[in-house]
Parts: C-alpha cells; sequence; structure tokens
C-alpha cells in the first residue's frame, strides 16, 4: 500500500510539473504576442545561430535544405488567403473569376485573412529553426552530400513557387499586405472635443 501511495504521490507530482511548464510556456507566448518586432528578432538570431553553425563547420546541409523547403511552404502558407478564391464556390461571379480585393477608394474595406496567421508563421519558424540548431550537434545527421545541388534545387524550387503565387495573386487580385490599405479613425478622435469640455473650458 505504501508503495502504490508513493508512486502515485511521485505520478501525480510529475503531472503537475509538466502542467506547471505547460501553463508557463503559454503565458510566455501569450506575453510575447503584441511584441512582432521583438519576436522576429529573436527568430532572425536563432536562423543566424543556425546559418553560422552550417557556415563554420561546413555540414548538416541536408538539415538546411530540410529547414528552407520547410520555411518556405511556412512562407507560402502565410501569403496565401484563408479561403482560397479558386475552390471557393460561394465566391464565383458569372462575370469574374473570383473575389477581388476593393480596388478603388469608395469601396468597402476587406481585411486580408491569411492561412496561416503571423503568430502561428513566427512561432513555426522559430520551432524549426530550433530543431534544426539541435540536429547540427548530432554526427549522424551530417550526411555526405554535393551542397551546390542541393541549392540549385532549391532555388529552382522557390522560383516555381513564387512564380505560381504572384500569378495567382494577380488573377484574383489581392495582395498579402495591410501597409497601403486605408485605415479607420476612432469614432472619439473625428468627433473632436465635445460641448462639455468646451464649457468647461470656459470654466476654467
Amino acid at each position: 500500500m505504501m508503495n502504490e501511495d508513493s508512486s502515485a504521490a511521485s505520478g501525480g507530482g510529475v503531472k503537475k510539473f509538466f502542467q506547471r511548464l505547460s501553463q508557463t510556456y503559454q503565458s510566455t507566448l501569450d506575453r510575447s504576442t503584441p511584441h512582432t518586432r521583438m519576436r522576429w528578432v529573436f527568430a532572425g538570431f536563432l536562423l543566424l545561430l543556425f546559418v553560422l553553425r552550417i557556415f563554420i563547420y561546413q555540414g548538416w546541409y541536408i538539415v538546411c535544405y530540410a529547414l528552407g523547403i520547410y520555411h518556405l511552404n511556412l512562407f507560402i502558407a502565410f501569403l496565401t488567403p484563408k479561403i482560397d478564391p479558386e475552390f471557393d464556390p460561394y465566391s464565383q461571379d458569372d462575370e469574374d473569376e473570383g473575389p477581388n480585393l476593393p480596388t478603388r477608394s469608395n469601396e468597402e474595406f476587406r481585411p486580408f485573412i491569411r492561412r496561416l496567421p503571423e503568430f502561428k508563421f513566427w512561432l513555426s519558424v522559430a520551432k524549426s529553426t530550433l530543431i534544426g540548431l539541435i540536429c547540427t550537434f548530432f554526427d549522424f545527421f551530417n550526411v555526405p552530400v554535393f551542397w551546390p545541388i542541393l541549392v540549385m534545387y532549391f532555388i529552382t524550387l522557390f522560383c516555381i513557387t513564387m512564380k505560381r503565387q504572384i500569378k495567382h495573386m494577380i488573377k484574383y487580385k489581392y495582395l498579402p499586405f495591410t501597409r497601403n490599405k486605408p485605415r479607420y479613425q476612432r469614432v472619439n478622435d473625428m468627433a473632436g472635443p465635445g460641448p462639455g469640455s468646451v464649457a468647461a473650458g470656459h470654466a476654467k
């Protein structure tokens, strides 16, 4: 009985430890959500460490190639709309080939909804880069290969994939960025100071 109680207590302690670790990890992610620039600086730092290790030790080219392919797939999903107009049966028009974002200033503003949101894109990049960096510490991942062939494969795949994505963007007239799109002010900012504030100013 005592052995069963002690094993149950130790099992419960391990479970509580992993629960606390999961909660700490999730709270850290939640706090980092609004800090977009700092998150991407951290991901870039991890990627720089990975590239420097590949360059200095002249190995793990297979890991580098796999990581590049994975990042390319993430980037394409980041640029792609959540509902692809090519396969959306409710978006087809008789006069047009699919739904378009507004092209004139008097049209309704419709935000671009990504298939892969920015936060998940960053998290996947950071996790995969960290895993790739850890793989460079194990020799069995260092498969000998002629690396210029991998570079040519990746450049070819990148060009073909981006060409297809750009054609898709031109065909359905959307931009996966919000930089030059209209932003609306708040009602309070547009209304300006109310009559109560004016009266208070006269009272002073």
